[in-house]
């Protein structure tokens, strides 16, 4: 999937349909002059239906549709006979879409079970027919109701992407190149940051025929919390991964700093994301030589232990086998 594919935020406008009309009818047939009212009730408008669609990894059908109308109920008929129901829309999201309202900013709803379904508008209701208006005292009655009107509603659909591990560091830590070479994902990879505006995913293949899937997500800057950089706009993606795998590449001078400073903004957009399992690598070790990774290694396992940390290199390709058996292990581990 190409970046410009990529769409995680659009705002729609929606209605639902209006109810049908109640019929005013008097049977009238060959021998029967005088039958009594007999107006159906009128059909019911259709409803605005959001439903998660595991097929789906984007919002980009949205990019250029965005207004949704329901059916209007049919109106009743004689004999007793209802309108037709309006016809029902379906919205179909990627599972991971928040649904907000636009006006309060509430959450509606959030889509994370496959083929779940939640109605974000109801149809108006048919109204009655004169035949439910009859009585001891009023035997022909020449009134029906009117159908309830459809209902408005302007909402935002926000995609958090569901990935199994997500990548999180500061811009140009090689999160790109990571990705391109664990899975088959072809993300821009360039030398200046912020080359990655929009997650990326893919597939990382693991021993007998397993695997898992792996999110790039933009690199982070120092306050991005607050908004700066590319701020909630991705910060948004890591809340839906199960594991987090930050990645600090070597000529960081303190891997420490770097890692604190991450998950600062983490712990400010969201405290409930440190609670999370992590594993920290030291990218790009190929520009190191052997004694520096041994300083590093020293370094990692007093700051991190010895479960949670390794040193890769994309280039050479160093170091991800053991990345690929420690977030195996990571993923699969039984929750406390």
């Amino acid at each position: 999937m190409t970046e410009a594919n990529f769409v995680d935020y659009v705002r729609l406008n929606l209605k639902s349909g209006n109810g049908g009309k109640g019929s005013v009818h008097l049977h009238r047939e060959k021998f029967i002059t005088k039958g009594g009212p007999d107006g159906g009730n009128g059909g019911r408008g259709g409803h605005i239906i959001v439903r998660a669609n595991p097929n789906l990894w984007t919002l980009y059908s949205f990019k250029f549709s965005r207004h949704f109308a329901a059916g209007h109920g049919g109106d009743g008929s004689k004999n007793r006979s209802s309108g037709a129901q309006g016809n029902d829309v379906y919205i179909d999201v990627p599972l991971g879409t928040v649904v907000k309202n636009l006006n309060t900013e509430t959450v509606i709803c959030e889509m994370v079970e496959p083929n779940q379904e939640f109605i974000l508008l109801e149809g108006g209701k048919g109204g009655l027919g004169n035949w439910n208006f009859k009585s001891s005292t009023n035997q022909t009655p020449r009134y029906a109701q009117p159908g309830i009107p459809g209902q408005e509603l302007e909402i935002i659909l926000e995609l958090k992407v569901l990935a199994d591990v997500g990548l999180v560091g500061f811009p140009n830590a090689g999160k790109s190149t990571l990705l391109s070479v664990m899975t088959a994902a072809k993300p821009k990879i360039a030398d200046y940051e912020f080359t990655t505006l929009k997650p990326n995913l893919g597939i990382v293949p693991y021993r007998d025929f397993q695997s898992f899937v792996m999110a790039d997500i933009p690199g982070i800057i120092e306050g991005a919390a607050e908004g700066k950089g590319l701020g909630h706009y991705f910060l948004r993606h890591i809340e839906r991964n199960s594991v987090l795998l930050f990645m600090i590449p070597a000529d960081t001078h303190d891997v420490r700093k770097a890692f604190d400073i991450l998950m600062g903004e983490l712990r400010t957009y969201n405290p409930e994301l440190i609670d999370k399992d992590y594993v920290v690598v030291v990218s790009k070790s190929d520009l190191l030589d052997d004694e520096l990774k041994t300083e590093y290694q020293q370094e990692m396992e007093k700051n991190f232990g010895e479960t949670s940390h390794c040193m890769i290199s994309s280039v050479d390709q160093s170091g991800l086998t053991a990345l690929k058996d420690m977030l195996w292990k990571k993923l699969n581990s039984p929750s406390d």
